[in-house]
């Protein structure tokens, strides 16, 4: 689904849209729902804690915590609560469902079973991550049977208001999508942190060290981003045999390096996802 195909899916959506949990990434896309031109005055937003940037974006004419008789028929209800909060809230959400409500769950560990059991909907699951903070993020989605290629493309169009969106049909992989892209952004901001830090043991003073790891991993990101070619080829085209990037990527590439620890730390993230999905 290309932007203006998003956009215009939103434009003919009818109903109340819903949007449960106000932080900083139910936040985000709002603000991206409301930039492809969804009318505000169609969105409903559930938050005990409203902050100020919420409040002045219901200025535009977004309701904050109407009573649940004045929503209207509630067509989406997006769920961007704290999972830990979700069967707390759930007996307030399940009001807002009827039988044709599509529900959008960006909750980590909560799997469609119980999105299902505790709110009721066509329930599809999407694991997004924090880029999409600033419409760069990439969102997997896992629809429940009952969803239908309507409400396929309406979730579509959503969750594309913050970046690139991708689906599979088996809800386990989500586990892994969680520790590769989900988690993901972490290990990128890690690896910033780590080089500037190798940066000063190597003589840098700090704030140098720290701005130079800072640009090489965004503007390589950039490069990646807008490059055709494979990761793996963008590496190779920066390495000389015999010269310094290849002398460190000998330590990197080696015994017990990056290619090691990456499968590690991705298999302990799948694992707790796992875990908490229960």
């Amino acid at each position: 689904m290309t932007a203006t195909t998003a956009s215009n899916t939103l434009l003919k959506l009818s109903g109340t849209l819903a949007l449960a949990g106000a932080g900083k990434m139910g936040g985000a896309m709002l603000t991206g729902w409301l930039a492809q031109g969804l009318d505000p005055k169609r969105v409903v937003v559930i938050d005990p804690h409203i902050s100020d940037e919420i409040r002045a974006t219901a200025g535009r004419g977004v309701r904050l915590n109407p009573a649940a008789d004045k929503t209207g028929p509630v067509a989406v209800l997006v769920l961007a609560v704290k999972p830990q909060m979700f069967r707390e809230a759930g007996a307030a959400l399940r009001s807002l469902v009827g039988p044709g409500t599509l529900v959008v769950s960006i909750m980590a560990g909560t799997t469609i079973a119980s999105i299902t059991d505790v709110c009721g909907g066509a329930v599809v699951r999407a694991m997004p991550n924090t880029p999409a903070a600033i419409g760069r993020g990439i969102t997997v989605a896992v629809p429940a049977p009952a969803v239908t290629a309507e409400q396929r493309a309406i979730t579509d169009a959503l969750l594309r208001a913050t970046g690139s969106v991708e689906w599979v049909d088996n809800e386990t992989l989500i586990d892994a999508v969680t520790a590769v892209s989900g988690s993901g952004p972490a290990y990128v901001f890690l690896l910033a942190e780590e080089l500037a830090r190798a940066g000063v043991a190597a003589g840098l003073p700090a704030a140098l060290a720290a701005r130079l790891a800072r640009e090489t991993v965004s503007g390589s990101g950039e490069l990646l981003h807008r490059s055709d070619l494979d990761a793996a080829v963008l590496r190779q085209n920066v390495t000389s045999p015999g010269g310094t990037t290849a002398a460190a990527l000998g330590v990197l590439m080696g015994p017990d390096g990056l290619k090691e620890l990456m499968t590690r730390a991705v298999a302990a993230a799948t694992k707790r996802s796992k875990e908490l999905a229960g």
